[in-house]
């Protein structure tokens, strides 16, 4: 019942009835019409009952100091004020602290669609192999020891050991990595990670709430459990100011003999100001930073960044581009680069392969006519061969072209290790007889980076990589951008427990782009999602979305949050010097409730100007 109301009387509508009842029984008396005053009893039942409600609630079920609150607090001094007939009074200091509580829910609110999203990731059914035919059944129907069959552009039901077939796994959903991963006989495949090619067959390892995916989404539900609610500013300092305001009231009322004395007291000691200038601060940061191209989804977030002291990138879509690129092409015979980079295009023009479709717009890119291809034939996962002007062609992987007996010289093998040790994907190109070339293609470092981490060391903050690729991959990575640290190879709860273990050395930001990620952004201190080309289960996961993609914000984002707190303490400081001195005129009988409540009022109008006034600061 008590609910239901708190239901009805809650929100900006009511809120904002409340309000206009509230300047109508200020300005009828001064017009004239006395009974005027009782119209603020409207904003008193509106704005002080679930007020009220509350206070008594936390004093019920809160432990220790915690059953002492603002609304505690603000409620003593409705009552007071109801008790010596100063509507207004009464209905000023309810009004303040909804508008208040009101401002703060409006930072705070956060969507939740990323676990749903999560979660249909998660196939429905699986082709299982039992004695020799194929069944569809439901994915909680496939047991452990049971052979599945994955074909081309399903998804992998469950964790499994391939036992039979070749294929190109997209794992990205997992690793975050954006090139597929070469499966055979004998590799681990993951569920919710794609198949994109060949025909496989597996022995399932991990089923059900022990798969990888449903682990993953587990995860992303306890990260979600785990996040402590803001403590409001106000509550935190209200387990002194109750029993400092109820002190001086007392006192007053004891040596004056004037009930009014003391109900003033405890109106201007209300700490509205407080209660606005915390959520006004984080409004006006909040804007700023959405100005900005940088969408902040609560005023915790933004506070903690401020505190960050270790930020921790993912690699790929993060510090990189997020797309391949062709990025050398070496010549192993007279073939120039022109011709080697026309053969090779020609031939995966029919593949849909990522690395074939890089290569065939670097070659659209230099404008090269592609020539006609016959008798195309792939083997998924290694390599695909073409016949060009007459002549076949092998284009693949080291393994490919040792299976069609072409030999691999020392000098190739040694351009082959370097690019390997540079995080890049090489295709060799070989005739029937020798290899012609190589290709190698990578994802391209943003430009900004090493700038970012340089800058953000410059506040105080330190750089660590968290990727699932390779770990030659990532600390050559992390030597151009000029990051020390680096975890590589990691799955979705290996990189939760890297967060987890740099959590106990400080405060930790995560950056990520990828599903992947969801867990470790969940959990670090603050999450930040690139947004543009990020998905958007890592979106709705983050505390922060960078929706331009520039890795850039970051100081940016942490500027903000110093400034913010900074803005807030001073705000703080304010307030507290202005009910220093309205206490003052209070007890030497200067103010009665109701100047009381005007005085206190203005002072909050001030606090709120100074924190709005952030909005428009500008970062240098």
């Amino acid at each position: 019942m008590i609910k239901k109301i708190n239901d009805i009387l809650a929100g900006w509508p009511m809120t904002i009835l409340a309000g206009l009842f509230l300047i109508a029984s200020f300005a009828l008396p001064r017009l004239g019409y006395p009974a005027g005053e009782k119209l603020a009893w409207v904003c008193i039942i509106i704005c002080g009952l679930p007020l009220l409600f509350l206070a008594l609630w936390r004093i019920i079920y809160n432990k220790g100091i915690s059953k002492i609150s603002s609304a505690l607090l603000i409620s003593l001094a409705m009552i007071a004020a109801i008790f010596i007939g100063d509507l207004f009074a009464a209905g000023e200091v309810a009004f303040i602290m909804e508008i208040g509580a009101l401002l703060e829910d409006m930072t705070t609110e956060r969507a939740r669609k990323g676990l749903k999203n999560l979660i249909a990731l998660s196939p429905k059914t699986g082709l299982v192999i039992r004695e020799g035919k194929e069944y569809t059944v439901p994915v909680q129907d496939i047991r452990v020891g049971d052979l599945v069959r994955v074909l081309p552009g399903q998804t992998i039901p469950v964790d499994g050991i391939i036992s039979h077939g070749q294929s190109s796994v997209d794992q990205s959903v997992m690793t975050g990595e954006s090139l597929p991963v070469d499966k055979e006989v004998g590799d681990q495949v993951y569920s919710g990670t794609i198949n994109r090619f060949g025909s496989i067959d597996f022995k399932a390892t991990k089923v059900g709430e022990d798969s990888s995916l449903q682990r993953l989404i587990r995860m992303v539900e306890d990260a979600e459990k785990n996040q402590a609610p803001t403590q409001r500013i106000a509550d935190i300092w209200a387990s002194w100011l109750v029993p400092v305001a109820l002190l001086i009231a007392v006192a007053a009322y004891i040596f004056t003999g004037d009930i009014v004395r003391a109900v003033t007291v405890m109106v201007v000691f209300c700490p509205c100001a407080l209660v606005l200038a915390t959520p006004t601060a984080i409004m006006a940061a909040i804007g700023q930073a959405t100005k900005q191209g940088v969408i902040i989804k609560s005023g915790q977030a933004l506070e903690n960044m401020g505190k960050v002291n270790i930020i921790a990138f993912d690699k790929t879509g993060t510090l990189t581009q997020g797309r391949l690129e062709v990025s050398d092409i070496i010549s192993c015979s007279g073939l120039d680069q022109e011709n080697l980079l026309l053969l090779a295009a020609s031939a995966e023009s029919r593949s849909e392969h990522p690395l074939a479709k890089a290569i065939s717009a670097k070659a659209r890119d230099q404008g090269l006519a592609l020539q006609e291809t016959r008798e195309f034939h792939m083997t998924a996962g290694r390599g695909i061969s073409a016949q060009i002007q007459d002549r076949l062609y092998y284009f693949g992987n080291e393994n490919y072209i040792r299976d069609m007996n072409i030999s691999l010289g020392e000098n190739t093998l040694d351009r082959l290790q370097a690019l390997n040790g540079e995080g890049k994907a090489s295709i060799l190109i070989a005739d029937q007889e020798k290899v012609l070339g190589l290709i190698a293609l990578s994802d391209s470092v943003r430009p900004e980076a090493a700038d970012v981490v340089s800058r953000l060391s410059a506040m105080g903050s330190r750089s660590v990589l968290l990727t699932g690729d390779n770990s030659k991959a990532a600390h050559y990575l992390a030597s151009r951008v000029g990051i020390d640290q680096v975890y590589a190879d990691l799955l979705p709860e290996e990189k939760l427990a890297a967060i987890e273990d740099l959590k106990a050395a400080g405060q930790v930001c995560m950056v990520g782009d990828g599903v992947n990620d969801a867990p470790a952004l969940k959990t670090a201190h603050v999450g930040v999602a690139m947004g543009a080309m990020g998905s958007d289960i890592a979106i709705e996961a983050a505390d922060v979305a960078l929706m331009t993609d520039d890795i850039s914000k970051l100081p940016y984002l942490q500027w903000l949050s110093r400034t913010t707190v900074s803005t807030i303490k001073t705000a703080i400081t304010l307030s507290m010097c202005i009910n220093f001195v309205a206490i003052t005129l209070s007890v030497l009988g200067i103010l009665t409730p109701t100047t009381g409540a005007l005085v206190h009022n203005a002072g909050s109008c001030f606090v709120v100007l100074l924190a709005a006034l952030l909005y428009d600061r500008k970062y240098k």
